[in-house]
């Protein structure tokens, strides 16, 4: 096992934490839903549920395809980071100096309870490795990763988006619409308030009303 290993353990842990594929698919939601409230409504004619359809699916596609991205661009910067904090413990023949450079990295909440003898047992397991690599670099499950999160966006169109297919009736299409959206969001709320400790129920509908009122935030800006 390489000293870069771990590391890239958390991230693709991460990548499947709760609460970042609830805040994918929120964000998916969010996005397709004050798409589809601002265009519905200048919206006609036949074929007006395709092109709804089809016009929150590329708004979706694209930000997907960004958010995809901005995950590869924070995952090689963050990996990158602690390579370099890696490499400068190593080379420092100051054993104080390497101490200070790990306590500089220990969050402020960790801070009290991590030892300067913790961060020396530490800085001796760097300074001991050989096996650290020249540089930071991609690794598989960080472009699996990426994929995910473009899926979940993509696919968090549909609830928003099909019932202007299936439905020729706007009204009504938009209202079955914003039921599924809320039911979406009441979903990931409850998986987010299991992830947490919360009560599952109260931090589902505290995501709905959430979710309306960021919906109506968004619109009134202009998004």
């Amino acid at each position: 096992m390489s000293a870069d290993e771990p590391p890239q353990a958390r991230e693709r842990e991460r990548v499947l934490d709760t609460v970042d594929r609830v805040s994918e698919m929120c964000f998916g939601l969010f996005m397709a839903l004050t798409f589809v409230g601002t265009v519905s409504a200048a919206t006609g004619g036949e074929d007006a549920g395709r092109k709804m359809l089809f016009t929150a699916l590329g708004c979706n596609l694209a930000w997907g395809l960004a958010d995809a991205v901005m995950y590869l661009v924070r995952t090689i910067a963050d990996r990158a980071r602690r390579h370099a904090l890696a490499l400068a413990v190593q080379r420092e023949r100051d054993a104080a100096a390497g101490v200070r450079a790990l306590r500089e990295r220990v969050s402020a909440a960790l801070d009290p309870f991590i030892s300067d003898a913790d961060l020396e047992a530490i800085r001796k397991r760097i300074a001991a490795s050989e096996t650290l690599p020249e540089r930071a670099r991609f690794v598989r499950a960080d472009f699996l990763a990426a994929l995910a999160i473009f899926i979940i966006i993509v696919l968090s169109t549909f609830p928003v988006a099909a019932p202007f297919v299936i439905f020729t009736h706007v009204p009504t299409a938009l209202l079955i619409s914003r039921v599924l959206t809320l039911a979406m969001l009441f979903i990931c709320g409850f998986a987010l308030g299991g992830y947490a400790g919360w009560s599952g129920w109260k931090a589902g509908l505290s995501m709905m009303a959430l979710g309306v009122l960021l919906t109506m935030a968004i619109i009134a800006l202009g998004g």
